[in-house]
């Protein structure tokens, strides 16, 4: 299932900070952006900054009052200065691409970044509110069943009331529910899954809802008349 249309999907999956250095060269060229080599990755930034260096077009290595191996600088037949130093922040999105987020003179504040934007199980709600208008009318008298019966085995989920309250509320279990995460803890594909819960008569519409929510990690979901519709999600009645 597409990720792109999915709108439970928030914030950036696989969060990474890395040192980046605007080099200089030659006059007639544009600065480029360069990582620093593994091997001197341990060097402090009043070591790299405004330092000579050789690059190639991966890494970048410091020359002055630095031992570089012979081998390294033989590949390395670009010479500039470094002009400054960065902290870029990158990350993906669900379907894997590449994305960067933004730049950052300190490695501390993009850390700190990377610490709000990060969804991190038990530190940020995968709880949604959303309208029972995003379900066909049967869809919702399905759910009002299951909380009175015992969950038919092979759904993932469980349906539960909100005490003296219409809401209700169901638990998706071993999200995402992704090929490679259904594989790994219950040995079923996405597809699979979702042909289960046809055959157990869930209807197609509340199906696909659950199916996208579980997809972008949400573990509680609650349907409720008077919740605002969620932008992006079919709306049947409201």
């Amino acid at each position: 299932m597409s990720h792109l249309n999915n709108p439970f999907i928030r914030g950036y999956q696989n969060l990474r900070v890395v040192r980046q250095l605007l080099i200089t060269h030659e006059d007639d060229c544009p600065p480029v952006w360069r990582s620093v080599h593994p091997t001197q990755a341990h060097l402090p930034e009043d070591q790299v900054n405004q330092f000579p260096c050789v690059f190639d077009d991966y890494f970048a290595f410091i020359t002055e009052g630095q031992k570089i191996p012979r081998t390294l600088e033989d590949q390395c037949k670009s010479e500039g200065i470094v002009r400054s130093v960065v902290y870029a922040i990158s990350g993906q999105e669900f379907d894997g691409t590449l994305v960067h987020v933004g730049d950052f003179y300190s490695e501390d504040a993009a850390r700190r970044v990377v610490n709000r934007l990060s969804f991190e199980t038990g530190f940020f709600s995968r709880a949604w509110e959303i309208s029972t208008g995003h379900i066909i009318e049967e869809s919702m008298r399905y759910l009002c069943e299951l909380v009175d019966i015992d969950t038919p085995p092979g759904l993932l989920f469980v349906a539960f009331r909100v005490p003296y309250s219409p809401v209700v509320g169901v638990k998706l279990i071993a999200t995402p529910w992704t090929d490679e995460n259904l594989q790994h803890v219950e040995g079923i594909t996405a597809d699979q899954l979702q042909q289960e819960h046809l055959s157990k008569g869930i209807p197609r519409d509340l199906t696909h809802t659950l199916q996208l929510a579980a997809n972008a990690d949400v573990r509680i979901l609650m349907f409720d008349a008077d919740a605002p519709v969620l932008d992006g999600l079919p709306i049947y009645e409201i």
